[in-house]
């Protein structure tokens, strides 16, 4: 095996990595990272257990590091091999973007513009912002990505997306967040619920009953919303689920599971048969939507797509 290299090495990008790397030692290296159990991790590959852990050897040969820690009862990543998993996926991604791209130009598309969703974005505007790509340019091939802000962000920076929208403009250096679509808070409420006695519901009256509302780890900005705008009682509320998804709540919300908090758009789109919505009667900031791209001039394909985001009407 060649010489070690040290940890502090791999962070400063001093390790040479040969050309005996290809795709297989780094989708073995994922599974195994992913599974931190070899065995669990050849049976995901349909694969035995032996070549697999030969191609894990061969990849840390070539890096001259050691990406795991191996006892007989466990498997675990070494420092060195944690920040390697921090890059790979990044490697597959960028393989399936190029892929998509040449695959646009063999349909016919002459440019393509990579979108990130976060944050369940109201399925209206975006039918509505798609047509009017559609009819304005139709060489140009639209590909969303539906990932959690903090993965968004992060893709922006690293060229991965042109574009994202999400309910939050706290994104750091080097990423503007644009006002794109505002949205009233509502209360989605089962058909027959007490609360419809209110044409507009106190939140006194909301916190007596059970909510339902998104996972801040997938709806990040929309969380941070909820969160403040709940904050404003001194009542302490009582959420009985967290979901991945506004789709998810509103389904729950029909079913007369709980209460949900959801923008006016996602009410009208019409996918909440079941469900009521009343707004709150305390008065409210608006539930923005920002998009979201990287500093710098945008191109003029970004340019006109940002113009049709501002054409659709709340």
């Amino acid at each position: 095996m060649t010489s070690r290299k040290s940890y502090s090495d791999l962070v400063n990008g001093e390790v040479s990595v040969g050309g005996k790397i290809d795709i297989r030692h780094l989708r073995c290296f994922l599974a195994v990272a992913e599974e931190l159990h070899f065995a669990r991790a050849a049976e995901r590959l349909h694969m035995e257990q032996s070549p697999l852990s030969r191609t894990v050897k061969e990849l840390e040969e070539d890096l001259g590091i050691l990406l795991f820690a191996r006892t007989t009862r466990s498997t675990r990543l070494t420092r060195a091999g944690q920040l390697f998993l921090d890059h790979v996926p990044r490697v597959f991604v960028a393989l399936q973007q190029a892929r998509n791209s040449a695959q646009a130009a063999v349909n016919g598309f002459h440019g393509q513009l990579r979108v990130a969703l976060s944050d369940s974005i109201a399925p209206s505007r975006l039918s509505a912002l798609l047509a009017l790509c559609r009819q304005d340019e139709p060489e140009i091939d639209i590909r969303f990505f539906e990932v959690p802000l903090s993965k968004q962000i992060k893709g922006l920076n690293e060229d991965m997306y042109d574009v994202g929208f999400a309910q939050s403009d706290e994104v750091g250096n080097g990423i503007v967040a644009m006002p794109a679509w505002h949205d009233t808070l509502m209360v989605a409420v089962p058909a027959r619920h007490p609360l419809l006695a209110y044409k507009r519901i106190p939140m006194g009256e909301l916190l007596r009953y059970p909510l339902v509302l998104c996972d801040p780890q997938t709806c990040e900005g929309y969380a941070k919303y909820i969160d403040r705008v709940l904050r404003r009682s001194d009542m302490e509320p009582l959420i009985v689920e967290r979901v991945a998804s506004t789709e998810l709540m509103v389904a729950l919300v029909s079913s007369g599971f709980a209460l949900g908090l959801v923008g006016a758009a996602y009410i009208s789109a019409g996918c909440a048969q079941g469900v009521v919505a009343r707004p709150l009667a305390a008065r409210l900031p608006s539930l923005m939507t920002y998009l979201l791209r990287p500093e710098g001039e945008p191109s003029d394909v970004l340019m006109r797509f940002i113009k049709r985001v501002q054409a659709i009407e709340p």
